[in-house]
């Protein structure tokens, strides 16, 4: 199986991407101008990084200059005291002298200072405004070329593979690829680059700012510093790990959500939904409790640091404010450059590993990327290699060719054929499903090479002669045509390049497609849709005719060209068809028998080999493959049966899984009771088909895009989490308290300044010793405000998670079946839904009122501390704040990248490379792929141009983003000397303020991105409501519809018309009629695909008719009660679905309602013939049966699928192809468990071996939804029917 090889893959990729590429491969696209643009804006970013530290030396000579200033003034207060020539005197003009015998200076300007440092201040943010626009211009700009680069010669690269790659990874993939993998890639070598290269600069220049300042103190402050460091380590590391814990627990649950919503027909069928609600839940509670130990371990981290990070600016106020006063080898202005100057370059160490981050991605997308760049395909449609023969005559040959797909090496298609093929004749293909038909096709069109033997034309190996030109002989019209998304004309041009208007209107009319497109209102310049999904089956069929006729093709090739078509379309396109073979090579792969009989060679294939050759009448006496086909579709409900060969209804032959034929990854496990009654019917014969299939595919957009746009609101989120209440109340109140933090900060930092300019040195030390215990006290405050805040959030957000998911999870077990057959709720994707919505709808409650609450309280303090202190500053700064405020969503949007706006406008590109990917075949067939590869490079121009525009605009925000922080301290300090001069103010205010609304500005730019998404929770809730509140079809309801005591179980099936609803082109019943008496049997003969288990799930429910009725003890199916309907009926299926539980709790599952004894179980078993096996296992009934059953043999499982149909004791038993699984041996063995199981009660049996219904009271053949005949073995032996050839013959029904 493919599936289970990706599997392999994916570990391999695993480790291969933790290898990932080096990083400066990534740049291996670069020409000589990306260099150097790269090089310029990195030598931009290190001088953009070292602005930070040096505005700190500015901000140390304004201290200082506030500290002599306020000193001056304090001094000067005294009146005998005046300022002569910039020294202290005496009024009668001698030198003040203090006690240490020192002059003090005086006349400190503080206005022209200030107006010094605000140009400073100014001429830095200019700077940085021009450096930061460079560095991101450039280095944008550079990333945006080379990834232009990538995607050309990835997509060129991607369309030379040989099909055979394309098997094995599939088109979302790849298109995925195309997308996000080169977007990583942009982002590991576009801005954050830039961006790492400044903060490391910061970091470099900020150490040495400290070290040239003070360099006592910065050691003292890097030694404190590993605590910090190790304690974010330790969380990431921690949470890691409980995550990985918190998943495996919920994998625990998602195992046990898959294996139900995998299994849900059985779980329906047995009435088991309460039940595995109650498993899923039990399993929660693990996960749940992982969870709060996360958030817990987070907020005692989290508080952890904040704490440290307090008791650090203690430790260093402390002992800086001792070197400033006892040993006089620093100034305040210098104390404070140096203790910033180590937080800033410590902060800017930690920034800069996001971007660490971004580079791992990049490397690791960047390997798949490159390893398909460097791959050199095994066939390359590109290469002018081979020969071109002068004259082509057209003789085919396959000599001992054994084949296999490349994705599934296990599955021998081809095993040692030998077939020829005459030019000029027509050769028919014919042969159950899966025997290698549609293999042989693609190997003469060279979509793959023969692993043994080889293919010939003329006599010279297919692998000698050039590709390209070996296709242009060939015109392929397939079963389901591909049409491209372009107008009619344009199609058919596909076909050969350069051909006039008068050659598209012959090969039109050739194709039987003329008269229908001059019918259209913009004839040959119609658009066919995506996919062709304007045009009906028939109609797509002759333009794809059209599109192979204007080749000219020497060699035709039809795929079952005509069997999606109606019986009318299928007339005409035969007659094109007809026309169209005279004097070249054809071979026809054929179902139905009208478009076999007048080929001039018939070969019958089968397992791989071809058996059989000769005319029709050859091989009818042979009594072989074909025989056994032409009897099962003569059997037309027209009944005539006189011809053994007459054209009766034909039915579409197609065996169980055409997918082989698509050498697809899909693994043909068939899943759960039968879904492949379901599945076939998607993949085969289909009328229509296509256009039905994409008609599917354009609601579902439709759909999708409605859901984007509506969100949850709230309030009834909120209500899921009511009765947490009383946690998220104390977890806002934790929140509230840590808001409050930083203005204290704030306050707390301004009055150390403060205390310089105290003139006693004893008060001088006591202030700042108390002001150090303040420090230590908000930081053990904060410790135990932020773990509370961490687990009350954790709390209510996992039992949030827990209740959501256990509700989704009962609302989805109650849809009705249809709703699974929707590709969109797969197990898969809805176990994802599970997870992933539920968990994202908990951003939007806990921590998200735990954020708002934050960024309040922090406003809201700093604010009531500056307009207190002073209002006219404050004003000042507000007129900033909306900027800075600005600058930090600008900070946090650069963090995640501006990959959104990419995708948009590539979006054009993406539709050329998914519509190339996903009908490669038919692109290569008709050699088209350079085509392709031009018009992608065209669609790629516009996303390039927008890119290099925007890398303007960026840059543009980002410089002003970073130089506004300058100019708002230029503006502010500057009013704040005018107003320490002129009113008095004292600096330290200036400072308080200055630092409480900045820090309160950035914090709120900052909270708005560290918001877990609050939109994306939105729109999950919303998806997740939508879920909830969705109505199904069929209520499994106990109080809906009727129920009666003395329940017969007689069946009646009334003029029963049906179509799966994902499948609504199909019709699977037209009009079934059939009944059955309390305690018959009724059989059901048929071939694959002609709604005999379609009939079983009308009568469980799954579905409900679309015409017609089911009867049930005369009651209309519709309105009987689902659950007592289903309490009646016990049903073995083909692959029965056993959960992963003990052979006893398996047999119980019979019956839900009540809980099963022993004793029952055991009798059960006995009547199943599985006692005594059971009784040889090591722990007899409560033996684990493994996943999906799979310690078990095939005959154990049907015998315990038995005992649980037994227990249930129902009055009707529903036997599907119970049998048909098994060997010899333990189908004798089953067989008389069934006949055990049948007595009493109604019994509806689906069999394919003749043998074990033939004492059946009613024997109802089956074909293309209807009876064909029906009655007792003799009764139809003696009409010589369909049953009769059937017997009698023995020919296997598929």
């Amino acid at each position: 199986m493919c599936t289970h090889n990706h599997l392999i893959h994916r570990d391999e990729k695993k480790k291969a991407n933790t290898l990932g590429v080096g990083f400066f491969q990534l740049f291996r696209f670069a020409t000589t101008k990306d260099t150097v643009m790269m090089v310029l804006g990195g030598i931009c970013a290190v001088i953009h990084g070292a602005a930070t530290p040096l505005m700190l030396l500015v901000y140390g000579r304004i201290t200082n200059t506030f500290v002599a200033y306020d000193l001056e003034v304090q001094e000067l207060t005294d009146g005998n005291k005046v300022c002569i020539n910039d020294t202290i005197h005496w009024i009668n003009g001698t030198i003040y002298e203090t006690a240490e015998n020192l002059t003090l200076i005086c006349g400190v300007d503080i206005e022209a200072q200030m107006t010094m440092f605000a140009y400073y201040y100014v001429g830095i943010g200019l700077g940085v405004m021009l450096l930061s626009y460079i560095q991101i211009v450039f280095w944008v700009s550079a990333a945006a070329r080379q990834i232009q680069r990538i995607r050309k010669t990835y997509f060129r690269k991607v369309m030379r593979m040989e099909i055979g790659w394309f098997d094995c990874n599939s088109v979302g993939e790849l298109n995925t690829r195309i997308s996000d993998d080169i977007n990583k890639i942009n982002n590991a070598i576009a801005d954050q680059v830039s961006f790492f290269i400044e903060r490391l600069s910061t970091f470099v220049f900020g150490f040495l700012v400290g070290f040239i300042g003070g360099w006592k103190l910065t050691l003292v402050v890097i030694a404190v510093s590993p605590l910090i460091g190790a304690a974010a380590g330790l969380m990431a590391m921690a949470v890691a790990r409980l995550t990985g814990r918190e998943l495996t627990a919920y994998a625990k649950a998602g195992a046990v959500a898959d294996e139900v919503l995998s299994a849900i027909r059985t779980v329906a069928a047995f009435g088991g939904e309460e039940k595995e609600a109650e498993r899923y839940d039990k399993n929660l509670v693990e996960a749940q409790n992982w969870g709060v130990k996360k958030g817990t371990i987070t907020g005692i981290f989290q508080g952890y640091l904040w704490c440290i990070i307090l008791l650090c600016y203690a430790l260093a106020f402390w002992y800086g404010s001792k070197l400033v006063i006892d040993t006089k080898e620093l100034t305040p202005g210098t104390l404070i450059q140096v203790f910033f100057g180590v937080l800033i370059a410590a902060m800017n160490l930690g920034q800069a590993s996001p971007c660490l981050e971004a580079f791992a991605s990049g490397r690791a997308a960047a390997k798949t990327i490159f390893d398909t760049i460097d791959r050199e395909p095994e066939i390359d449609c590109f290469s002018d290699d081979g020969y071109k023969l002068d004259r082509v005559k057209g003789d085919i040959e396959f000599r001992d060719v054994t084949f296999h797909y490349p994705s599934r090496p296990e599955v021998k298609i081809l095993n040692n054929i030998n077939v020829q093929i005459k030019a000029g004749e027509t050769t028919a293909f014919v042969g159950p499903s899966g025997s290698g038909k549609s293999t042989t096709v693609q190997l003469i069109q060279r979509f793959y090479d023969p692993k043994e033997g080889m293919v010939t034309l003329d006599g010279h190996d297919i692998r000698s002669l050039n590709i390209q030109w070996l296709r242009s002989l060939i015109g392929v019209v397939e079963q389901e045509p591909v049409l491209f998304a372009t107008t009619i004309a344009e199609n058919i041009r596909y076909g050969r390049p350069g051909v006039t208007m008068e050659d598209i209107i012959k090969a039109t009319k050739e194709a039987n497609a003329y008269n229908f497109i001059m019918d259209l209102p913009q004839k040959f310049d119609t658009m066919v849709g995506e996919g062709g999904g304007q045009m009906s089956g028939g109609q797509k069929q002759r333009i794809a005719i059209a599109r192979a006729l204007i080749r000219n093709p020497r060699i035709l090739l039809l795929d079952m060209a005509t069997s999606a078509l109606d019986n009318e379309s299928e007339a005409i396109v035969q007659e094109a068809l007809d026309k169209v073979r005279m004097g070249r090579t054809t071979i026809s792969i054929a179902h139905r028998l009208s478009t076999i009989r007048n080929a001039d060679v018939i070969v019958g294939f089968e397992h791989g080999q071809a058996v059989e050759r000769g005319t029709h009448s050859e091989l009818l006496e042979r009594q072989g493959v074909y025989f056994t086909l032409v009897t099962l579709q003569n059997q037309g409900p027209s009944g005539d049966k006189s011809n053994p060969v007459s054209d009766g209804t034909e039915e579409d032959f197609d065996g169980k899984v055409r997918s082989f034929s698509r050498g697809s990854c899909r693994s043909s496990k068939r899943s759960s009771i039968r879904l492949r009654s379901a599945s076939n019917l998607s993949h085969d014969f289909i009328p229509d088909a296509v256009s039905g299939s994409f008609k599917i595919i354009s609601q579902e957009h439709d759909e999708d895009s409605d859901e984007h746009e509506e969100s949850a609101p709230v309030a009834r989120i909120l209500k899921y989490n009511q009765p947490e209440w009383p946690y998220m109340l104390l977890g806002s109140l934790g929140a509230a308290v840590n808001g409050s933090v930083i203005p204290i900060y704030a306050i707390l930092f301004s009055q150390i300044l403060g205390t310089f300019a105290i003139r006693d040195v004893n008060e001088q030390k006591e202030q700042i010793n108390g002001i150090c215990v303040l420090f230590c006290i908000v930081g053990v405050m904060s410790f135990f405000s932020q773990f509370l805040q961490g687990l009350a959030f954790a709390k209510s957000g996992e039992l949030l998670t827990r209740r959501l998911r256990k509700v989704g999870f009962q609302a989805m077990l109650r849809q009705e079946i249809g709703w699974f057959d929707d590709p969109k709720n797969s197990p898969g994707a809805l176990t994802t839904r599970l997870a992933t919505d539920a968990s994202m709808v908990q951003g939007a409650t806990g921590s998200q009122i735990g954020m708002i609450v934050n960024s309040l309280t922090n406003i809201g303090v700093s604010f009531i501390i500056a307009f207190y202190f002073s209002w006219k500053l404050t004003l000042v700064i507000m007129c900033f704040l909306p900027f800075i405020g600005l600058s930090g969503v600008f900070q946090a949007k650069m963090l995640t990248g501006f990959a959104n706006e990419d995708t948009k406008s590539m979006e054009a590109a993406g539709r050329v490379s998914s519509e190339a990917l996903s009908n490669i075949r038919t692109i290569a067939g008709l050699a088209k792929e350079k085509t392709f590869v031009e018009s992608y490079e065209q669609k790629l121009e516009l996303p390039y141009k927008s890119a290099k525009k925007r890398a303007n605009i960026y840059g543009l925000c980002f410089g002003f983003a970073q130089s506004v922080i300058f100019l708002a301290n230029a503006a502010s300090f500057r009013y704040g000397g005018y107003l320490v001069s002129t009113e008095g103010l004292p600096y330290m205010l200036v400072f308080r303020v200055i630092s409480a609304v900045v820090t309160s500005g950035t914090a709120l730019g900052r909270a708005s991105s560290f918001t877990p998404d609050y939109a994306k929770a939105k729109i999950a809730a919303a998806q997740f409501f939508k879920l909830l509140d969705r109505i199904p079809k069929i209520s499994i309801s106990s109080t809906d519809g009727e129920k009666w005591d003395n329940f017969k179980g007689e069946i009646e099936f009334l003029n029963c018309k049906f179509t799966y609803p994902t499948r609504s082109d199909t019709q699977v019943l037209k009009g079934l009629i059939v009944s059955v008496k309390p305690g018959q049997t009724l059989a059901f003969v048929g071939s694959s695909g002609c709604g005999k288990s379609t009939s079983v799930q009308l009568l469980e429910r799954f579905y409900d008719p679309d015409e017609g009725n089911v009867l049930i003890d005369g009651h209309p199916s519709q309105r009987v009660n689902v659950p007592f309907l289903r309490a009646q009926i016990g049903i073995v299926s083909q692959e029965p679905v056993l959960f992963d539980c003990s052979v006893a709790e398996n047999i119980q599952y019979g019956d839900n309602t009540r809980s099963v004894s022993m004793e029952e179980i055991t009798e059960a078993a006995k009547k199943a013939y599985l006692h005594d096996f059971v009784m040889t296992l090591p722990d007899k009934y409560n033996t684990q049966v493994g996943a999906q059953g799979s310690q078990l043999s095939r005959g154990q499982k049907q015998r315990i699928a038995i005992a649980r149909a037994i227990v249930r004791n129902p009055k009707i038993l529903l036997l599907d192809e119970a049998t048909s699984a098994l060997d010899t041996e333990s189908e004798k063995i089953v067989q008389s468990a069934l006949d055990e199981a049948r007595k009493g009660r109604t019994c509806i049996v689906i069999a394919h071996r003749l043998s074990t219904i033939q004492t059946a009271d009613i024997i109802a053949v089956m074909s293309q939804g209807a009876v064909v005949e029906q009655g007792t073995h003799n009764e139809l032996m003696s009409k010589r029917g369909a049953y009769y050839n059937l017997v009698t013959t023995g020919a296997p029904i598929s």
